[in-house]
């Protein structure tokens, strides 16, 4: 079972939720999607059982011993990345149109290396993460490889697993029976795309503020476009009732579930400041009203 928590914008509290329906879910694997900002890997303390290197893309390169300095290459670029025969590879986007060109055959595309890719062992269980080159884009591709890594630990056995790691993690998780919490970027962009394709179950969390409401509409019509089934979260909804009580509304209208309603609690800035689950804190408003979610989430799944 895969639960992808998504937000419409940066801010909302998207990843302290995910952090703890892992928490709360009694096994889990975590998967890091929000590529461009990661932060789950923070709240835990863990071992690096396997890291692999990402080529996500290609850039350009210009061979100076077959290159003529005839300059088509550069009057045919976009993307303005090819100046006095040399290319600005922050600029390059690899679309391959200096190589189609080039009548001397001296550009090519070559593979880049994007993001390091890791399998880390928590005191959770297995997080599956990335992280990303200088300058480098959070894409498809790069979220797609967390995903196929973290199902990888699902199997009984396989192939591409040596032996060595597979005892490591021999006996961490019931096979077809753990839930995989993926915590995914904001907004609507390829990355958040990737994360929702072939996932079980998503769980927006949202604001109740104007632009959140906007935002949460934009991530809910595309859930609605891949069909995928959709719960509803709204963090701190007692900062503005009368707009929390308008995404309720809306959410009853488009037949989405609202599984959770979470308050303002100071607690959830001195759990990130101290980067320990919410769960820790017993007193907390917002750990209740996460572990209510979460009984409410679980109606749903199991």
């Amino acid at each position: 079972m895969e639960l992808v928590v998504l937000s419409g914008k940066g801010g909302t509290g998207k990843t302290t939720v995910a952090v703890a329906l892992s928490e709360l879910a009694k096994e889990a694997i975590m998967v890091d999607c929000d590529v461009d900002a990661p932060n789950f890997y923070l709240f835990y303390k863990g071992e690096d059982l396997k890291q692999d290197d990402f080529y996500g893309g290609k850039k350009a390169v210009i061979d100076k011993t077959l290159c003529t300095q005839c300059g088509i290459c550069e009057k045919y670029c976009n993307f303005n990345a090819i100046k006095d025969n040399e290319i600005n590879v922050y600029k390059c986007e690899g679309c391959g149109a200096c190589v189609y060109v080039c009548t001397e055959k001296a550009v090519k595309l070559l593979e880049e290396k994007s993001a390091d890719v890791f399998i880390t062992k928590t005191s959770k269980g297995i997080l599956s993460r990335a992280k990303m080159e200088i300058g480098s884009e959070g894409s498809g591709k790069l979220i797609s490889a967390l995903r196929k890594n973290s199902k990888e630990f699902k199997k009984k056995e396989t192939e591409d697993i040596n032996p060595p790691l597979l005892k490591q993690i021999k006996g961490m998780f019931k096979k077809e029976t753990e839930l995989t919490v993926i915590d995914g970027s904001p907004g609507i962009g390829c990355s958040v795309i990737s994360s929702v394709t072939g996932c079980d179950l998503v769980l927006i969390v949202t604001e109740p503020t104007k632009s959140g409401m906007e935002d949460f509409m934009r991530v809910m019509a595309l859930c609605q476009h891949f069909g995928v089934l959709t719960l509803v979260c709204i963090n701190k909804y007692d900062i503005n009732e009368e707009v929390a009580k308008e995404i309720e509304n809306f959410c009853n209208e488009e037949d989405f579930k609202v599984v959770g309603k979470i308050p303002y609690d100071d607690t959830v800035m001195e759990s990130i400041n101290q980067l320990k689950p919410i769960t820790n804190y017993a007193d907390s408003p917002a750990k209740k009203a996460i572990e209510n979610m979460w009984n409410n989430i679980k109606t749903v799944i199991y």
